[in-house]
């Protein structure tokens, strides 16, 4: 089943005060979108990820868009934000609804909602009422409720696509959430257990309360590789694990693959575990010829045993020759496989230096690539 998530992020959330609307303000140095978006990025069930923005907001929508997020444009009423995000994810399933201004929503309560929906039509994650409820009448108290039974509602919430899509569609009027369209239209939806730390950030003083959340659950890191390799005599060049013809080659201890040893050294970067000479030293004669994809696999291994889930990686080479852009798609897909995450969090591009250079002069080749990694 592939699981796709739309990120509601279209409300103007005037409640939270500040120069923007909440979504767009910083929790310590970071966003609150951010931290919400990382956490969707970082889970392993979820194949695609949609977001919506307020028209006024669409600037942003690049930033997305280069992480391989889908953006829509929002409507009206949050109704009207959530059918343009449904649109924008045609090939899903199952699709997780999320609020933005949810940022410190975990792992396990994503994992718990998608494992809710291999049985109902829909689930969402509620922590019970343990508080006594007062009925208020002008700042007094005029009467008691019942707390039994009753449930503090969260997101996301999880349907099969087709049927939210169909509920949608049907519904007239505003709702208080996607659970109420969906039982509107007679789909059964499944209580999961939430999170008391799956806040909303709605007024000035839930950023404190959400910054200290996220401070003791997060770990969000980013490092960064560069390297160069000269041309030697060759008749192809190994780049991102594909293999392209070519009048020379990489000179190099292993295959002299620079792409993967560059994101190799980012995922080692992120982690603070040196660089490849310091798990693969070139002075020990097993590693000479070795194929770069050994070391690549080991960085992902090694974060993947800390904890930590690969979100996406960029990759930068530059040369004058050969040409990257035939072979582009190739390399993305070769390198998704090897660190085990979608080929659309995978990114290879190339550029020139103008002929200035050790490039420029046709050399070699260099490259530089950042890696993203998130611990929740």
């Amino acid at each position: 089943m592939r699981v796709c998530a739309l990120i509601v992020a279209a409300g103007r959330g005037t409640r939270a005060g500040g120069p923007r609307p909440k979504q767009w303000q910083s929790l310590g140095k970071t966003r609150v979108i951010d931290h919400t978006l990382a956490t969707f990025e970082g889970h392993k069930e979820v194949a695609q990820i949609a977001i919506v923005l307020h028209p006024d907001d669409m600037n942003e929508a690049p930033y997305f868009t280069q992480r391989g997020v889908k953006v829509a444009i929002g409507g009206a009423e949050r109704s009207d934000s959530v059918r343009a995000g449904l649109a924008a994810l045609p090939d899903c399933d199952l699709v997780l609804i999320h609020d933005a201004a949810r940022p410190c929503v975990s792992a396990q309560v994503i994992s718990d909602v998608i494992a809710a929906l291999e049985t109902s039509d829909g689930a969402a994650p509620g922590v019970a009422v343990s508080d006594a409820l007062w009925v208020g009448d002008k700042n007094c108290v005029s009467g008691t409720k019942d707390r039994n039974g009753l449930f503090a509602a969260q997101t996301p919430q999880g349907f099969r696509y087709k049927q939210i899509v169909a509920a949608h569609a049907d519904y007239v009027g505003t709702a208080a959430d996607d659970v109420a369209v969906a039982r509107a239209a007679g789909l059964n939806v499944t209580i999961t257990a939430g999170d008391p730390e799956n806040i909303k950030i709605t007024t000035p003083t839930d950023f404190a309360r959400a910054t200290r959340i996220l401070e003791k659950k997060m770990d969000i890191r980013t490092g960064n590789g560069f390297d160069v390799h000269a041309f030697g005599p060759g008749d192809h060049v190994m780049l991102c694990g594909v293999k392209i013809p070519h009048d020379h080659g990489l000179v190099g201890h292993s295959d002299a693959d620079v792409g993967l040893h560059t994101i190799t050294d980012a995922i080692y970067g992120a982690l603070a575990a040196g660089d490849i000479g310091t798990h693969f030293p070139p002075s020990d004669p097993q590693w000479k010829g070795a194929q770069s994809h050994i070391f690549l696999r080991h960085a992902a291994d090694l974060a993947r045993d800390q904890g930590f889930t690969i979100t996406h990686v960029d990759c930068t080479l530059i040369c004058e020759h050969p040409k990257v852009g035939p072979h582009a798609a190739a390399m993305r897909a070769a390198v998704a496989d090897m660190i085990g995450i979608d080929v659309d969090r995978t990114s290879v591009k190339a550029t020139t230096s103008e002929r200035l250079g050790f490039t420029g002069r046709g050399e070699g080749i260099a490259c530089m690539a950042t890696a993203t990694l998130v611990k929740t």
